[in-house]
């Protein structure tokens, strides 16, 4: 039997985002726009909407919905905005915020998993994303400054050339710590930063971003 993957998107925004503080309807329109059971192994579709998160790839999930969508809704993107998703996995988070931002630079650290990501992306056009291969930790300063970054996974801390590549006014958003972590956005003003904690998220560590230099606040 065929899935009803539309339905099952907006039973997603109904019942997992809505109920738990996701008032952007930019974001909510996004989610339900994005198919994300072409994001999962095949084996995994009957699950895609499923609140929890899915294994992708070694070292990489789709976080579940409802901590997904808040953090974009913390985020604020606009739609003028420059994104730099790092750790895209296939590339669902990229898809979706190119739903939101004006163009997407979409960071992975081998070649497999951005020929995969590029594929799913390409099939979809999603045209405003384009994913890169480089060392997750360094971002991607060529295409900087960023006006929102956002990381797919816990993480210890923040890589200082994160920050670096963040443009003036922008915000990094990610979650900090696990069991649980919590939710961390980074504002820059000027040569200055400070971080606002919004809110506990359990979600799968990132291993492979463990940054030599750590920002401390």
């Amino acid at each position: 039997m065929t899935e009803n993957f539309a339905e099952a998107r907006l039973s997603m925004v109904l019942s997992q985002l809505r109920p738990n503080n996701v008032t952007s309807d930019r974001v909510a329109d996004a989610m339900n726009t994005v198919p994300r059971e072409e994001f999962v192994p095949k084996d995994l579709r009957g699950v895609a909407y499923m609140d929890e998160d899915l294994a992708i790839a070694e070292g990489r999930y789709l976080i579940e919905p409802r901590v997904f969508a808040r953090l974009l809704q913390e985020a604020r993107v606009e739609e003028s905005d420059v994104v730099l998703d790092v750790a895209v996995g296939t590339g669902y988070s990229s898809a979706v915020l190119g739903e939101l931002a004006q163009a997407v630079v979409a960071i992975e650290s081998t070649a497999g998993m951005v020929e995969k990501a590029s594929e799913i992306l390409t099939r979809l056009e999603a045209d405003n994303v384009a994913v890169v291969e480089g060392n997750l930790q360094d971002g991607n300063a060529k295409q900087g400054p960023y006006n929102v970054i956002h990381v797919n996974g816990a993480i210890p801390a923040v890589p200082q050339a994160l920050l670096d590549q963040l443009a003036d006014g922008g915000r990094l958003i990610c979650v900090i710590g696990t069991n649980p972590g919590v939710a961390t956005v980074i504002y820059r003003k000027g040569d200055r930063f400070h971080d606002e904690q919004v809110f506990d998220a359990a979600v799968p560590a990132l291993p492979e971003l463990r940054p030599a230099e750590e920002f401390s606040f």
